[in-house]
């Protein structure tokens, strides 16, 4: 921000002069209402943008602020219940307010294109992937079967799937999740549109297949000067992808500008929020607590007269912020930076968080024997030749792990999907019974004994956490029910003392008691988040296996909810087993760190050490993938070329070979690679000296 004067009217700042493109979409003073029994809700009040040919722009805020709302009115997909209720969208200069249901479906799948969140919401299960793609030139420009098939092949290629003529034959439940993505992209480019809308299109995908998508679109933007409207909670995707972004709150735009002009200096109270919620780069759960937002988006009906951040905006001043509406002020000498805040000019400047100090905080203290012990611990499925099952092979989902974690501390397994790491999860549950080595709990070997066989003070003794708090959370009974329940089933109480108890979990996660009342459905996704952390702590467990808890959750109800598993962890002393794949939670969160590939482990060692070099080849792609939310962070991508071997086709020496950026020959592929420890105890398995191994770039986190 430069020392111009401010100015407070909408559109382009006068006398400013901007040779640009024409636009390819304008937003003017748009408006969304959505009929309801109580009326008119108006979701979005009053919105402009503008995006010309070939830019990205970033839409960013919490679960409720209205990206969506936005991306669907730029789709004119709001049913029968929605409607724009103020201003214009012109897309390539023509007014779709002003459309025939006729001219839109035209425009729809040929000029412009959506990808969403889930990629089966876009794919006909019961129809292959070639006659899928098919489908959009044949209806969009009358093309032949021939051609069309040829189009479907091209493009099938230029998404980097691989042998498209195999898999044009093939139905969507046959691919992966990142392949299912890379097919929808391609049947969104078929056409070649002016406009891509993408919702949200790598949650979900693993670091590594996340990053391969966010290059193909930056690949194919770049081929097709396509625009794209990207939606996203993940700031650290969006300055990969984007060249401007804008960040919603209740409805409204309330920042927008250059990517590096706003991450550099971000301007309203809101955006900083978000940006000090997110793991810094030397942010830590021993010397820096992550700063959520306070409170919550306003309901439509309460949204405030005045800034709808003041209620929960630390720089608020009465009167002046909260009288009137807030009008949208440009600064800098180019305008192209705007912000609704009338304090912004009187705030103190963001402090940017620097590398500084980084992994040098001290690790947990350990004292006496582990709380968990893994020793060469294997699980195999015995997968038949035959329908009849005679013959057949072992599959190796877990293939010899070694691991430890002490007393109060956190080990975290990190890898992509496929790795092992929700099969040693189930062993440890009891869900399956390990087939070689050992897993002792506090001493006790509990591998090979299935959940119905253990005793009422293991299954007390370990609980979990997981990704959808839904998959936990009965939608027919009110939370207090839940709690109570769980409470009397793992400690054998009455139901007067669960009632007591159930207040008493409801305040430890940070809830009103009151919540005891409500059903799931009347909680946000944070809210739910931590009643099913409530659940899990209801048999006061010494092993809490939290499963991805965080990861679909938006970046401010994140933060919230792992300092509220360090705080929980600290004053019970639970040790905490954490399956993630992103790495900057990884890094904040974790003592200790296991990276698993094709079941086992190729590195484990403190946090500290494994995000420091030595690195094992595999370990430095994965952070290489890890979209930082920093523009001036510039790394090297390593590009992991292929998927994860099957377990039925495990390579004879190191697992890795296939895809390693760093192969030093055939012994890659003959030997078994040795595990070689440092004196921390950082170990790794990988053929390549120590020595090389630490002569690569440190990643900043």
């Amino acid at each position: 921000m430069t020392g111009s004067a401010a100015r407070t009217v909408p559109g382009t700042p006068p006398g400013l002069k901007l040779v640009k493109p024409k636009p390819i979409l304008e937003l003017r003073n748009v408006g969304i209402s959505y009929m309801v029994r109580a009326g008119e809700l108006k979701v979005v009040p009053n919105v402009s943008l503008t995006l010309h040919e070939g830019e990205a722009l970033g839409l960013v805020g919490e679960s409720g602020c209205g990206k969506s709302t936005l991306a669907y009115a730029i789709m004119r997909y709001l049913g029968g219940s929605g409607r724009l209720s103020g201003g214009q969208i012109l897309f390539e200069g023509r007014d779709m307010g002003k459309m025939s249901d006729a001219e839109l479906r035209s425009i729809r799948g040929s000029r412009m294109a959506m990808v969403y969140q889930d990629p089966m919401s876009s794919l006909n299960p019961t129809i292959s992937i070639g006659r899928q793609l098919m489908e959009v030139p044949i209806v969009h420009s009358g093309a032949t079967e021939a051609e069309a098939r040829a189009r479907a092949l091209t493009m099938l290629a230029e998404v980097k799937l691989p042998d498209p003529e195999t898999l044009f034959d093939r139905y969507p439940h046959q691919l992966s999740g990142g392949q299912q993505q890379r097919v929808v992209i391609a049947m969104a480019l078929m056409a070649e549109p002016s406009l891509l809308v993408m919702d949200e299109p790598t949650t979900g995908l693993d670091v590594t297949v996340e990053a391969a998508v966010l290059d193909l679109v930056a690949t194919l933007r770049r081929k097709h000067n396509t625009a794209i409207v990207f939606i996203s909670h993940n700031l650290g995707t969006v300055v990969r992808i984007c060249d401007r972004i804008g960040v919603m709150y209740a409805g409204e735009l309330v920042e927008e500008g250059p990517i590096t002009e706003v991450f550099r200096d971000p301007s309203h109270p809101y955006t900083r929020g978000l940006l000090n919620a997110i793991p810094s780069l030397n942010a830590d759960k021993r010397n820096s607590p992550l700063t959520a937002i306070p409170g919550q988006v306003p309901p439509i009906l309460a949204r405030p007269k005045g800034c709808v951040f003041a209620p929960r905006c630390i720089y608020v001043e009465p009167g002046r912020c909260t009288a009137r509406p807030i009008e949208t002020q440009f600064y800098g000498e180019t305008g192209l930076h705007r912000v609704k805040c009338v304090r912004t000019r009187e705030l103190p400047r963001h402090a940017r968080p620097t590398a500084a100090n980084a992994n040098q905080a001290p690790q947990a203290e350990e004292t006496g024997r582990p709380m968990l012990q893994i020793g060469g611990l294997e699980k195999a499925y015995h997968q038949s030749a035959g329908m009849f099952g005679g013959g057949g092979y072992e599959v190796h989902a877990v293939d010899g792990i070694d691991l430890e974690a002490g007393r109060g501390t956190t080990l975290a397994i990190v890898g992509e999907s496929g790795c092992g790491k929700s099969t040693f999860a189930k062993v440890l549950t009891g869900i399956e019974q390990s087939t070689g080595g050992t897993v002792q709990l506090g001493g006790t070997e509990i591998g090979k004994t299935p959940v119905e066989a253990r005793d009422a003070g293991t299954k007390r003794a370990i609980q979990m956490v997981f990704q959808n708090p839904d998959s936990t959370l009965n939608p027919s009974h009110s939370i207090g029910y839940v709690l109570s329940r769980a409470i009397r089933k793992l400690r054998g109480i009455s139901a007067r003392a669960a009632r007591d108890e159930t207040e008493a979990l409801l305040k430890t996660v940070n809830l009103p008691t009151e919540f005891a009342n409500r059903k799931p459905r009347q909680l946000s996704g944070g809210q739910k988040q931590r009643v099913a952390i409530a659940r899990a702590l209801a048999g006061e467990p010494e092993l809490i296996l939290a499963d991805e808890p965080v990861s679909a959750l938006d970046v401010s109800v994140q933060a919230a909810i792992i300092n509220l598993l360090v705080d929980i962890q600290q004053k019970r002393g639970s040790t905490m087993l954490f399956i993630s794949h992103d790495l900057s939670v990884v890094r904040y969160l974790a003592d200790h760190v296991a990276v698993m590939y094709l079941g086992k482990v190729m590195e484990f060692g403190k946090v500290r050490d494994v995000f420091a070099p030595p690195y094992h080849p595999y370990t430095e792609a994965l952070m290489s993938a890890v979209p930082i939310a920093d523009p001036d962070v510039k790394r090297e991508r390593i590009i992991l070329e292929g998927a994860i071997p099957s377990p039925t086709e495990r390579p004879k020496g190191c697992p890795f070979a296939t895809r390693c950026h760093r192969k030093i020959g055939p012994i890659c592929d003959e030997q078994v690679p040795p595990e070689q420890r440092t004196e921390g105890g950082h170990r790794i398995a990988c053929h390549i000296p120590l020595e090389e191994l630490k002569a690569v770039e440190r990643f900043a986190f």
